[in-house]
């Protein structure tokens, strides 16, 4: 092998590189060795492996009269002119390939081959053959996939002629424009190329990892995507791999965080040709596995714990935070798991919500509102309306239309996510479709009484939520601006201010806006969404004899033999990644709170409700969770918690019961949660009580006996103490928590619960739409305000400054 000096050898191995050889060997193969020096000490898996130099490259082309026939072809480029592009990068290319490696190299590159080999089994090595560019994986520049790989390379003629692909894959189209945009100069950037031992994983599987969530820039959590097969089809992005989020904190802590499994579709694997002169194929993933996550929960955790560790030492090593994108694969002849490569995380972006939006129409031109109704949210959206009049209708409704409707349902969710705003004919600022806007962001105007009549399919309008308690939808598409307060000038009450969660898939990102936890998750968006079924209808699966119903709840439980493991585990993962989110944070979990004709809607679930007259008032809450009738379903629930605080180590969760009656009611709540593993008081777990029924209030320090804490439901209570059906369209006009009956009670209440040496807080809708409200609990001594996203600056800033606070 050649003496030549270090900066000038051919071939470096793993075991000589570190991260400061990036000018040498490129960012893949100088993380690579770094790893393998530093990392795999530790027990992290890394096959062994050199690296083809980039000064091998340049002496390559240089010696072969490449370098002058490259300056013609790419001189006067212009990347915006496709087809110029294309043809520049294809003659570049092929002139690479017709040119013969030196007979040193080629020496030099066969020797490192050979013993290489002699680490393994006897036979032909297997070799991944990866370019490496001298300018890629820097922090603020990642040319990942700009170059080829090839994989399954097995002798010498073949590795030799990979060699010489990847050397051509400097000038694919994609990495020329690249790195035009980037400002790099062509000739200056040279190619190493990374020559790998091959990790058996079309046997197993393999994909990708990162140490933060890629689309929040949440740092706690590490998301892995896994598929069968080698792992090009992930990379590449031609399967819909499993998804995994392991939670960071408690992981280091010894606990098994896994907050979420999504099973992908992974129609195809990836796997070495046997014979046919290709090196791999893909084939057919047979349907039994693709019901099935490719790989198992204490796969998830490894790679997780590599993932810290790896993000650990770079972070230390490069002394600034450094998140990181990973790639790994699973031998499938011994069972272990290897990383392959790791880079610095610079492609998907790290939103901050560092600012609130305040809308404000500016259009000169305002014709007279089509409808009015009650505003929700403070947002201004325009689009086309679609008008939807039963469910079957949801498939027409498109991306950024404005949905128009008698009224939503929780099944109507999935469409709602597609709405730019939402206009219905019924309901108050409580019902479905305002709590769903809310959770989504979007202007909803609810209650206008004619909005299907008057609001036709394909009118153009502007759905204005920001001009009161009155929302407006206007003709036409008016223009509108928004305004952004910086978060860093929000100084900070001495009232704890909390939000109201439900939406899981939302929680990382909420987690940004200021906030000290969250007063209010539920469980009913997670049920609708992601469970979908009725608990007693999983725990009666095998006894259920309608077939529509059985086949239903088939598909919706794909992989699960155990029907009721099913509604646990997707329950207690998305409890987790609301309470992972905001973590050490408290996040107060209400138990289920649906009415009886609400379950009735589940799938399979109106064999096990009553039908009642009014269900507001009727079974739900906690007369339930003791009942007969419902009681192995509460115990799935309290399964679910147990798992999210002991398993996940998650103890940041408390738990609250809605609507309890009588104290009575409570104690047998608290008993049938303790059987299940719920022990108040047990690993530090504070039981809260909604405090919605006038009962609630009138013995508040009787109830404080048995509970830790409360939180005051103002709609329920409102509707309770006034006798407004808050769903009621007809007597909406009364229903006001700003009532002096209602305001009486809530102060009542705080005096007395705070007599009684317990934390009161509020999550109704109260202080969310009025601010004036929210000063009023204040001045009460409420301990804290719970609200919805989308208020929480707003309601800080008005009341520092009514406090007279000044930003930190």
């Amino acid at each position: 092998m050649s003496s030549a000096p270090r900066d000038q050898a051919a071939i470096l191995w793993f075991s000589e590189l570190g991260i400061e050889d990036v000018p040498l060997v490129g960012g893949k193969n100088a993380s690579l060795g770094e790893m393998y020096r530093a990392l795999r000490p530790q027990g992290i898996r890394i096959p062994n492996g050199f690296a083809i130099t980039a000064a091998a490259y340049h002496r390559f082309i240089e010696e072969a009269g490449v370098t002058e026939t490259l300056c013609h072809i790419l001189k006067g480029l212009d990347t915006q002119d496709i087809a110029d592009l294309q043809a520049r990068g294809r003659r570049a290319r092929q002139a690479i390939l017709d040119a013969r490696l030196p007979s040193d190299l080629q020496t030099d590159i066969l020797e490192a081959y050979g013993r290489l080999a002699e680490e393994g089994e006897k036979g032909p090595l297997d070799v991944a053959v990866r370019s490496s560019a001298t300018a890629e994986d820097l922090p603020d520049a990642s040319f990942a996939g700009q170059q080829e790989t090839y994989l399954n390379v097995q002798g010498a003629a073949a590795l030799l002629e990979s060699v010489k692909r990847c050397f051509a894959s400097l000038y694919t189209d994609r990495a020329i424009s690249y790195r035009v945009d980037k400002g790099f100069l062509e000739l200056k950037i040279g190619l190493s190329v990374c020559v790998q031992r091959m990790v058996r994983s079309d046997l197993a599987a393999a994909g990708v990892m990162f140490s933060i969530d890629t689309e929040t820039g949440f740092e706690n959590a590490v998301l892995i995507n896994a598929s069968y097969g080698l792992g090009e089809n992930v990379v590449a992005g031609s399967v819909n791999p499993d998804e995994f989020y392991v939670f960071k904190p408690t992981l280091k802590e010894g606990y098994r965080p896994i907050l979420r499994k999504q099973l992908g579709t992974k129609e195809q694997k990836l796997i070495y040709d046997q014979g046919g002169g290709r090196m791999t194929r893909n084939i057919p993933v047979p349907v039994e596995d693709r019901q099935k996550f490719s790989i198992g929960e204490d796969d998830i955790l490894t790679l997780a714990r590599w993932a810290i560790a790896i993000e650990s030492y770079y972070t230390k090593k490069r002394g600034m935070p450094s998140p990181m994108d990973m790639e790994w694969g699973k031998d499938g002849r011994t069972g272990e798991l290897f990383i392959l490569q790791a880079r610095p995380e610079t492609v998907h972006s790290r939103r901050r919500l560092d600012d609130i939006e305040t809308y404000r129409l500016t259009s000169d031109t305002r014709w007279a509102p089509l409808v009015t109704g009650r505003s929700v949210g403070s947002r201004i959206a325009h689009g086309r309306i679609r008008v939807i009049h039963s469910v079957q209708e949801l498939p027409l409704f498109q991306e950024g239309e404005i949905l128009v409707a008698d009224r939503t349902d929780p099944d109507w969710e999935p469409s709602m996510k597609k709405a730019a705003a939402i206009v219905t004919n019924r309901g108050g600022r409580t019902c479905h479709a305002a709590i769903i806007s809310r959770e989504l962001g979007v202007p909803a105007v609810v209650g206008t009484e004619q909005g299907t009549a008057v609001l036709q399919d394909g009118m153009d309008v502007t759905v204005s939520c920001a001009e009161g308690d009155v929302g407006f939808v206007y003709p036409g598409l008016l223009s509108f601006e928004v305004e952004r307060t910086t978060l860093s000038a929000v100084p900070k009450p001495s009232t704890s201010i909390m939000m109201n969660v439900g939406n899981p898939d939302e929680a990382f990102r909420l987690s940004f806006i200021p906030n000290d936890g969250v007063g209010l998750a539920r469980q009913e968006f997670i049920i609708t969404n992601s469970i979908k079924v009725h608990p007693k209808a999983l725990i009666d699966y095998d006894t259920i004899k309608d077939s529509e119903t059985r086949a239903a709840i088939d598909q919706l439980t794909i992989g699960y033999s155990d029907k009721a493991e099913f509604f646990v585990e997707r329950l207690a993962e998305g409890v987790a990644m609301i309470a992972a989110a905001f973590y050490p944070k408290d996040v107060i979990i209400r138990m289920s709170d649906f009415k009886s004709n609400e379950y009735a809607n589940l799938v399979g679930g109106h064999p096990y409700e009553p039908v009642e007259e009014n269900p507001m008032i009727g079974f739900r809450g906690a007369s339930r969770y003791y009942d007969p009738r419902y009681k192995e379903a509460f115990a799935l629930e309290c399964r679910a918690m147990h798992r999210v605080r002991e398993d996940m180590g998650l103890s940041n969760l408390k738990i609250m019961i809605p609507f309890c009656r009588t104290v009575e009611e409570g104690r047998k709540v608290l008993e049938v949660m303790a059987e299940n593993g719920l022990e108040r008081g047990q690993n530090g777990l504070e039981v809260y009580v909604m405090c919605e029924i006038p009962s609630n209030v009138i013995l508040a320090q009787d109830f404080a006996q048995i509970f830790d804490g409360f939180s005051i439901g103002s709609n329920d209570l409102t509707q309770l103490i006034l006798g407004v059906d808050r769903d009621s369209e007809v007597v909406a006009h009364i229903f006001d928590e700003r009532n002096p009956a209602v305001m009486q009670s809530i102060a009542r209440v705080i005096h007395d619960v705070k007599a009684a040496g317990r934390k009161i807080g509020i999550c109704g809708q109260a202080p969310s739409d009025y601010p004036e409200f929210a000063s009023f609990l204040v001045d009460s001594g409420i301990d804290s305000i719970s609200l919805n996203p989308d208020v929480v600056v707003k309601t800080m800033l008005q009341l520092s400054k009514r406090a007279g606070l000044r930003a930190p």
